[in-house]
């Protein structure tokens, strides 16, 4: 957002904490830059949230004129960017203080009605100002942006942000984002216990920033002994499903808001274990910190000659270089956020400490270990099923044999990394970020399985069974759905609603097994009644918050000892598996299409499919063209064998 320019400060980097109108002009760029970035980062999967600062205006004494050119009087409380003028602001008499500011945190009262220092406060209650902000967050959600962080929650009424966060539509489907997906909100709620405002308020409205989670990982780091008393809900820390967690933010690596016992990139060794820490502890939702270098600390971002916010640079060896630190490219960090989102999902269990190294598994999908010192030679339960796994952290330089009692030799020898991360299905990777795929190589495969069976001479009127193997070797993380149906120019009546779309097609979905590797599938498939092109179902099942983007695949393997293994799988790992009952009467002669959608990054459609005649004994001629892939369903045509083809 547009905010106040402060040369005479040397343009710190709270100006932007200063906003004079809601355009999207910055230090950073223009409105135009803004949504191409957006853009471009949603076509690689990677999603923008947003600092949003709608508790306030610029502070008292402020007077100027802006990037694009708005105009703005703090004293006068006159921002025609917006517009706001004086009645848009908190009467003085709602304030409890004798100086109108916030000096008072036990009151509640002084905390939101009162100006947080000096700073312009605005009457939330107003439906005006309710509508201004919302349709700035509209703007924004238009635009692609995937979610907020909204700045100082503490001093606002959670009621107002409800009311506001009720005027935002749902995120656009043409960014990628799953049909009646809404807008991620995390709240800004420095409590320590300490004051009147407290996290639990808030949950109505979204995640909850944990202040104390920095304190208490930063104790721990510094004694493991007390690792094991991380989340503390006697100390008031937020519920687990509304914890916004961090080692350290923009605010308190320099010593300003919530700071206090907090470690930062300037002591690396020490961070690296806090943020691998973080990333392998299942509590909250965990953001990672990307910084730049400051020795003052009001000091902005590296920059240009005209103060305007200086491009990245990205070094040979990935890491960064003009000012920038950019934490979440090294390599520890990298890593762990492969390993977290591997074991999504799954609790902590086998936890072991002797004071200076500690231990624990993530269901039977992962397993964490890190030493102090750098050194250590344990045995101990992995909680995972029996095999040759690798450590994630050093590329699998090093191997990890668990037996079949499910304990391992864990031996660390790394001071400056000293991290074991396993999980089931993770292998080396080139590096600590993967460059966004390019080219006709980046869709997805599909293939139908060779299945036995005999089918009548016509499509039948009732269900016969339909199983579907999409081939995508995925990123820790990612998650794979299928969508499809008939092409609504084939069929009259054909509508952008599951329930009631003639192009839709009838399934009922068929257990994978039951172990928590088919969590997410057995979640999703819920509800999910129709092969179709609209993403989620209304009643369609959720896994953790997580809202289906069609019909659900589990990822498979041919390996026996893999967590997942189906025997119908003929090829190898990494073959997405659908199996549903599916009726036939309501496909084209027995063929119907299907796309690939993929999630969580490198979000979206796979490409538009160029499908040349089917191969295999079947053999077949599709009824019409499509750009998607057209799949005849063997048990709905006259075969005995269908082999493998890849359209």
């Amino acid at each position: 957002m547009e905010h106040v320019i402060l040369p005479n400060d040397n343009y710190p980097w709270w100006q932007r904490y200063q906003p004079v109108s809601y355009q999207l002009y910055s230090r950073s760029g223009t409105p135009e830059q803004f949504a191409d970035m957006v853009r471009r980062c949603n076509a690689v999967g990677v999603r923008t949230y947003v600092d949003a600062v709608i508790n306030h205006m610029t502070g008292l004494g402020r007077v100027g004129v802006s990037y694009g050119g708005s105009s703005y009087n703090g004293d006068a409380h006159d921002f025609p960017g917006v517009p706001y003028t004086a009645e848009h602001f908190t009467p003085k008499n709602l304030c409890p203080s004798s100086d109108g500011n916030v000096n008072n945190y036990a009151v509640e009262e002084n905390v939101r009605n009162c100006y947080l220092v000096g700073l312009t406060d605005l009457y939330g209650a107003l439906d005006y100002v309710r509508n201004a902000v919302a349709g700035y967050l509209n703007n924004l959600v238009d635009l692609g942006v995937a979610g907020i962080r909204i700045d100082a929650a503490k001093h606002m009424w959670p009621a107002d942000i409800a009311n506001m966060l009720s005027r935002v539509k749902d995120l656009p489907t043409s960014h990628g984002f799953p049909a009646g997906s809404k807008l991620f909100v995390y709240n800004e709620v420095i409590d320590r216990n300490d004051g009147a405002v407290t996290v639990d308020e808030y949950y109505d409205t979204g995640m909850v920033t944990e202040f104390r989670y920095c304190m208490k990982l930063a104790w721990g780091i510094a004694d493991y002994g007390q690792l094991g008393g991380l989340v503390d809900y006697g100390w008031g820390m937020a519920r687990d499903d509304r914890a916004f967690v961090f080692v350290d933010n923009h605010d308190n690596q320099r010593g300003h808001g919530g700071a206090g016992d907090v470690i930062t990139h300037k002591t690396p060794r020490e961070y690296k274990q806090a943020v691998a820490y973080m990333t392998a502890h299942p509590y909250g939702f965990a953001q990672v910190m990307s910084s730049y270098y400051f020795t003052n600390t009001d000091e902005g971002p590296p920059h240009n000659a005209d103060w305007s916010t200086a491009d990245v640079v990205i070094n040979a060896d990935g890491s960064c270089g003009g000012g920038w630190v950019c934490e979440h490219r090294w390599n520890v960090i990298a890593k762990m956020v492969r390993f977290r989102n591997a074991v999504a999902g799954t609790a902590m269990e086998n936890y072991w400490n002797n004071g200076g190294a500690v231990a624990f598994s993530r269901g039977n999908k992962g397993f964490f270990a890190m030493a102090k010192g750098g050194s250590m030679d344990q045995t101990l339960s992995t909680g995972l099923p029996a095999g040759t796994y690798c450590n994630i952290i050093d590329s699998c330089a090093t191997n990890i044999n668990v037996g079949s009692d499910g304990k391992a030799r864990i031996q660390i020898n790394n001071y400056e990394e000293p991290i074991v991360a396993i999980c089931v299905g993770c292998t080396a990777d080139s590096g600590p970020t993967s460059a966004p795929c390019t080219g006709s190589n980046c869709g997805v495969t599909t293939a139908s399985p060779p299945v036995d069976g005999t089918c009548t001479q016509a499509p039948p009127s009732g269900t016969s069974r339909t199983v579907i193997f999409v081939q995508k070797a995925t990123s820790v993380g990612q998650d794979l759905f299928i969508r499809g149906g008939i092409d609504h120019t084939k069929r009259p009546g054909c509508v952008d609603n599951a329930g009631t779309s003639a192009c839709a097609i009838s399934i009922t979905t068929n257990s994978l097994g039951t172990s928590a590797h088919y969590d997410k599938y057995n979640a999703w498939r819920v509800g999910d009644t129709k092969l179709d092109w609209y993403g989620v179902q209304s009643g369609q099942g959720s896994y953790n918050g997580q809202a289906s983007a069609g019909s659900p695949l589990a990822w498979t393997s041919n390996t026996a000892s893999s967590s997942g293994f189906q025997s119908l799988n003929k090829w190898g790992d990494h073959y997405w598996m659908l199996d549903v009952n599916m009726d036939c009467s309501e496909t084209e002669q027995g063929w119907f299409e299907l796309k690939a959608f993929l999630t969580n990054s490198g979000s979206g459609w796979e490409n538009d499919i160029s499908q040349g005649a089917c191969t295999g004994t079947a053999g077949g001629t599709a009824p019409y063209t499509t750009k998607n892939h057209m799949v005849d369903n063997l048990y709905c045509r006259p075969l005995s064998r269908r082999s493998l083809h890849r359209p």
